[in-house]
C-alpha cells in the first residue's frame, strides 16, 4: 500500500508538485474534434467561443493512416490557435495500442503547458492509472513543466467498473471519470449496437389484468446504464473527482440526446461529451441549472442563512439536507453565470464586471 502522505510528492525528481484538489471549471461539454481534420479545425476559433472543453481526439474515430497526423495536428492547434478560456484536452490511444507512447511524449514535450488534461481510454484498473502517473512525471520533469497535466479515465470495460473506486482513487492527477457506453456494451456482451441511451426492448411489463388476461399490457422502457452511471458517480464524488457521461451516438436524435444528457446530469455528472455542434448546445442547457430551480434555491438559502431547523417554504418542508441540494445548485449556478451573460441575466444576477 503506498503511503498516502507520497500523495503530495511528485513520482519523477524536477516533476511539479501534484494538485491535490481538482478544480471545477465549467465542465457541461467535451467537445471532440478530429486535429487531422483540417475543416474541423478551421471551425475551432467559433467552437471556442460556444464549448467549455475541447478536445483533440486520437483515438477511436480517427483511421489508423491518420493516427500521426491527427497528433501532429494537435500539437499546431496548440502552438497557432488562440482558445480563449476554453480548456484544452486530448483523448491519447489506448494503452495496449502502438501510438499512445508516441502520443505522451509527442504531447508533453511539446504542448504540455497547454494540456489541461489526458483522457485515458479503456482504464481496467488502478494499475493503468500508475503506468501513466508515473511516465507523466517523468516526461514533466524532462519538459521542465511546472503544473502538472491531469488524468480522466474513460469507464469502458466490465473490469473497470468492477475496480472503479480504485481507478477513482489511484493518483492526485485522476480529474475524473467519463461513461463509455459502445465499449461497455461490447465488453459486457450486451446486445445493442446503440452508443448510449436506452434500447426499446429492455423494458418492464405490468401483471396481466386477471380480470381480462387478454388485455393489453403497459410496458416502460428502462435505463440499460443507471447503475453504472451511479456507481461511477458515487467513486468520483468520493474522491473529490468529476463524472461525465460519454457519447450519445445518434446526432440526429436531439430528444433521446437531451433526455439521456438531463438523466445523468440529475444522478450527478457536470458534462457530457458533445460530438456534433448541435450536441453543444444540448449539453449547455442540461447541464446549466433551470433558473427557476436556481431562484427557489436563492429563495431557500435567503430564508435559512444557517442551513438550521426546519422551514415551510413555498408549502414545502425545507431543513439541513435541502438547504445543501439548494447550495450545490447555486454555487454551479453562479460558476456558469460567471462564463455566460445570458445565463447570469436569466438567474437574476449581477452581470460580471468587464476586466
Amino acid at each position: 500500500m503506498r503511503n498516502p502522505r507520497d500523495f503530495g510528492k511528485p513520482l519523477a525528481l524536477g516533476a511539479p508538485e501534484p494538485i491535490l484538489e481538482i478544480p471545477f471549471k465549467p465542465s457541461r461539454m467535451i467537445h471532440f474534434f478530429d486535429p487531422s481534420n483540417e475543416k474541423m479545425v478551421a471551425k475551432l476559433p467559433d467552437l471556442a467561443a460556444k464549448s467549455d472543453i475541447l478536445l483533440g481526439n486520437l483515438e477511436d474515430g480517427v483511421s489508423v493512416d491518420r493516427k500521426v497526423a491527427a497528433r501532429e495536428g494537435l500539437v499546431r492547434i496548440a502552438g497557432e490557435i488562440d482558445l480563449g478560456e476554453t480548456a484544452l484536452w486530448t483523448r491519447v490511444n489506448s494503452l495496449e495500442s502502438p501510438w499512445v507512447l508516441d502520443d505522451l511524449i509527442a504531447l508533453v514535450s511539446e504542448i504540455g503547458d497547454k494540456l489541461e488534461v489526458i483522457m485515458v481510454p479503456k482504464v481496467q484498473g488502478p494499475w493503468d492509472i500508475h503506468y501513466v502517473d508515473r511516465l507523466l512525471a517523468q516526461l514533466e520533469a524532462k519538459s521542465r513543466l511546472d503544473r502538472p497535466i491531469l488524468v480522466h479515465a474513460i469507464l469502458e470495460t466490465g473490469l473497470g467498473v468492477v475496480n472503479l473506486e480504485e481507478i477513482a482513487t489511484a493518483s492526485p492527477r485522476m480529474q475524473g471519470m467519463s461513461f463509455g457506453p459502445a465499449d461497455l456494451a461490447a465488453s459486457r456482451r450486451m446486445k445493442t449496437t446503440r452508443v448510449g441511451g436506452g434500447h426499446p426492448g429492455y423494458r418492464v411489463i405490468s401483471d396481466p389484468d386477471p380480470d381480462n388476461p387478454d388485455a393489453p399490457r403497459p410496458t416502460a422502457q428502462q435505463d440499460p446504464w443507471h447503475y453504472s452511471i451511479a456507481r461511477m458517480v458515487d467513486a468520483c464524488t468520493s474522491a473529490g473527482i468529476l463524472p461525465f457521461y460519454g457519447p450519445y451516438g445518434d446526432i440526429r436524435d436531439v430528444e433521446g440526446c437531451e433526455t439521456q444528457f438531463r438523466a445523468t446530469f440529475l444522478l450527478g455528472c457536470v458534462g457530457a461529451w458533445s460530438l456534433h455542434p448541435v450536441q453543444i448546445e444540448i449539453a449547455k442547457k442540461v447541464f446549466s441549472p433551470d433558473p427557476e430551480e436556481v431562484r427557489f434555491a436563492k429563495k431557500v438559502i435567503e430564508a435559512i442563512p444557517d442551513g438550521r431547523g426546519v422551514h415551510m417554504i413555498d408549502g414545502k418542508m425545507q431543513d439541513d439536507a435541502t438547504y445543501k441540494q439548494c447550495q450545490v445548485m447555486l454555487s454551479l449556478a453562479e460558476m456558469l453565470a460567471r462564463k455566460d451573460p445570458e445565463l447570469a441575466a436569466a438567474y437574476g444576477f449581477e452581470p460580471a464586471p468587464v476586466a
